[in-house]
């Protein structure tokens, strides 16, 4: 991805604010010293005074105390978020946006799975049969890879596009076969690990 997440930018931002803020106070001139010695005798009076600065009675309840310490960790959660989380999300948007008859929470299994199995070091025909295999569990893996290595062989523009609606009209997805569920399915792993190939630098199809 070229670009970050809002929230990650706002992260980033607050911490080149505190940054500035850190360095303001060292630059400032010195009126106290702190107590680097906790055997000084000032420094108890030092703490007791910072102490009489911060009292719990400030806040009505322990039920308050706990809510905004909720919202504080959440809000931290949210600044070391990985990007990846974003990677993945438009991933699962963009399949949905191109395969439209197949049920959501299979194509966001396909695209988990997808980003699982990404990786130079397997060839596109196992991948893709590695990305739909848990949502066909009574077909073989030698069954699906025959279907899977027209896909890692050849196949760019037109011919990958009618795949996404192959040849069924308005059928619903459940009307389907079985047979046109694992096309449907490859079709969808196949440009899940197309655009992660992508996303990943490399602008040629896999």
């Amino acid at each position: 991805m070229t670009s970050q997440p809002i929230h990650y930018e706002n992260c980033e931002d607050a911490l080149s604010s505190v940054q500035g803020d850190l360095l303001e106070l060292l630059l400032q001139p010195e009126e106290d010293v702190y107590p680097w010695n906790p055997a000084e005798l000032e420094t108890e009076a030092y703490f007791a005074e910072l102490e009489r600065g911060f009292f719990l009675s400030d806040w009505q309840t322990e039920e308050e105390i706990g809510g905004e310490a909720q919202t504080f960790f959440k809000r931290l959660h949210q600044c070391w978020e990985s990007p990846v989380s974003s990677a993945i999300d438009t991933l699962k948007e963009s399949l949905s946006q191109q395969f439209t008859r197949v049920p959501q929470t299979w194509l966001e299994m396909i695209a988990d799975k997808a980003q699982q199995v990404f990786s130079p070091d397997l060839s596109l025909a196992d991948q893709l049969v590695l990305c739909v295999q848990p949502l066909f569990p009574n077909w073989i893996e030698d069954d699906l890879l025959v279907l899977a290595r027209r896909w890692a062989f050849a196949m760019r523009g037109p011919e990958v596009d009618a795949e996404k609606n192959p040849g069924v009209g308005l059928i619903e997805w459940t009307e389907l076969s079985q047979m046109e569920q694992v096309r449907l399915s490859l079709a969808a792993a196949h440009s899940a690990l197309v655009e992660l190939k992508n996303s990943a630098g490399d602008p040629e199809q896999p």
